[in-house]
């Protein structure tokens, strides 16, 4: 596993969001990457965590390998967008129609890296996973950037769609500034002994 070891995912934010049924079928039917034999899925509570089965056996069980956390919602799905029925002027109707809709649960997987990819091991890997999730979801965006033989790669994906994306530094650190800007406080003519 040398090779997977300079690989590494340095920036994350996601807020994708797809139903539960759609992600473990999407799972389910998966190739996953060199080094991932399979993909656990277990859910506690609200949270669901999809984690990584090693290739390699020699690595041990209590080895805790990379996983991906989202939380688990419930949300009202209508087959007739309530805005538009509401909006559109009836005059055959005396009385409203009640639409027709479900409860679906969808995983979220929402925040920046520590949130949504835990563990090191096997890391680049689950990201990628999480690219095919992203791909598969209609709705929320991935950004990444992440380090493949030593380059650094930006990924992103919106609403299911890979985007162009590319790396910009906008400011690096300032070398005589420390002090000069700041508040002195302890010549503050305000502040009294």
């Amino acid at each position: 596993m040398s090779t997977e070891e300079s690989r590494h995912v340095y920036r994350l934010h996601s807020t994708l969001e797809l139903p539960l049924e759609d992600l473990r079928e999407h799972i389910d039917e998966a190739t996953y990457p060199d080094g991932v034999a399979d993909v656990e899925i277990t859910r506690r509570n609200n949270t669901l965590i999809l984690k990584a089965v090693a290739e390699d056996e020699s690595v041990s069980k209590y080895t805790p390998t990379a996983q991906l956390k989202a939380s688990v919602t419930e949300n009202r799905v209508y087959e007739e967008d309530p805005e538009e029925r509401r909006n559109s002027f009836r005059w055959d109707e005396e009385e409203e129609e009640e639409i027709e809709s479900e409860l679906v649960e969808f995983a979220a997987f929402k925040g920046d890296r520590e949130t949504v990819l835990q563990n090191s091991l096997l890391q680049y890997q689950m990201f990628l996973v999480l690219c095919e999730i992203a791909e598969a979801a209609e709705k929320g965006t991935l950004t990444a950037i992440s380090e493949h033989s030593g380059d650094l790669e930006a990924t992103r994906i919106v609403e299911g769609e890979a985007r162009p994306a590319d790396i910009e530094v906008v400011e690096g650190p300032r070398e005589h500034s420390s002090g000069q800007n700041g508040v002195n406080w302890r010549d503050n003519k305000f502040i009294s002994d």
